[in-house]
């Protein structure tokens, strides 16, 4: 959905709006994290999956109902939740089903899958956004939740102690919002999405001012280049520590962020999306087991939904940001991307105060 939407946006009138298209979308994901945590932890993690998808099934098939600016920036809002539950439950079923020395190698083969993913889908969206019509891309978008509610069925619990939902566990305490002993993926998850944000709310129009017709082309070559590196960076955090692995990643994508603000044509943007897709998939598997390897064996989920957490309002605040500053005067592309590229440098220097890869907590 995501390159057709800002577009879809201001053919409702919102384009002044284009902002919220993310940022509402990571408040909600933000503010059910410490549910999804907790849950997860205490639920199960094949019931939480499964709300995300549900999520994403219904606001799917609303998008064409809606279609007023309050509407559509309602169903954003809602959609946010299937990415405040989904992912969380995800990595902690895999850290359950994984050996403790193979989690970074699981977690960037779980990130290929994922890489894919985004690779097809603004290729497919834009496609039928040209072809047919928006309502047909909201209606696949749709369908493919439907098929991985179906492929959830199969799926056999990984939580060994259980219990029935109840809405006292809803009731949440500052314990259960935050897991300090992941504070420092945390940091460096929030510093570096942060330039995520702007570049979702940037990129499409971005895109065709440089002169392609498919807006999905930037996310088609990061999404690949992404997928090819997972296949060595996960493993390769494994083996050299996470540490020194989330520094290249971190060194790479601020290379990259230069690159796209200085090369303002075609072969810029393709250099710099090939870049930026080599440094989130080496960022992305290290910095997920970074996470893990701080977690305590009873918190996964409350150590995952504290990254995600750092993710979202990373995200949801470089996307608020760089829409109020935007304004679709493209002329001031260059500098938003030069900020978010300062942005990743702080997230560089804090990770100059790790030496090592922390001790595993066991």
């Amino acid at each position: 959905m995501i390159p057709e939407l800002p577009a879809y946006l201001s053919s409702l009138g919102g384009a002044e709006y284009k902002g919220f298209i993310i940022a509402l979308f990571t408040l909600t994901a933000g503010i059910s994290r410490p549910f999804s945590g907790k849950l997860t932890d205490k639920v199960g993690r094949v019931p939480i999956m499964a709300v995300g998808s549900i999520v994403c099934f219904v606001c799917g098939i609303l998008y064409p109902v809606l279609t007023t600016v309050s509407g559509f920036l309602f169903l954003r809002l809602i959609h946010g939740f299937s990415t405040g539950f989904k992912p969380t439950a995800t990595a902690a079923y895999i850290a359950d089903i994984i050996p403790r020395e193979r989690w970074g190698e699981a977690l960037g083969l779980h990130g290929i899958c994922f890489s894919i993913g985004m690779a097809i889908g603004p290729a497919i969206g834009s496609t039928l956004t040209l072809y047919t019509s928006i309502n047909v891309m909201f209606f696949t978008s749709s369908f493919l939740s439907l098929m991985s509610i179906l492929i959830l069925f199969n799926m056999k619990e990984t939580l060994k102690e259980k219990h029935k939902f109840s809405f006292k566990l809803l009731k949440i305490s500052k314990q259960d919002i935050f897991a300090k002993e992941a504070l420092p993926a945390a940091v460096v998850t929030f510093l570096s999405y942060s330039a995520f944000g702007a570049i979702l709310t940037l990129i499409p129009d971005w895109t065709v001012h440089l002169g392609f017709e498919n807006k999905g082309i930037f996310f088609i070559v990061f999404t690949l280049a992404s997928m090819l590196i997972r296949f060595f960076a996960g493993k390769i955090s494994d083996q050299k520590g996470r540490v020194l692995v989330i520094k290249m990643g971190l060194g790479l994508l601020v290379l990259a962020l230069l690159v796209l603000a200085t090369l303002d044509f075609k072969t810029g943007l393709i250099i710099g999306a090939l870049m930026y897709g080599f440094s989130t998939g080496i960022l992305s598997p290290a910095l997920n087991a970074w996470t893990i390897d701080f977690s305590l064996p009873n918190g996964r989920g409350k150590a995952i939904a504290t990254m995600y957490i750092a993710m979202e309002a990373g995200i949801g605040l470089g996307a608020l940001l760089t829409g109020w500053y935007f304004q679709d005067y493209l002329e001031r592309v260059p500098t938003i991307i030069y900020v978010a590229a300062v942005v990743c440098i702080v997230a560089t220097l804090y990770m100059l105060k790790f030496k090592n890869a922390p001790k595993v907590i066991s």
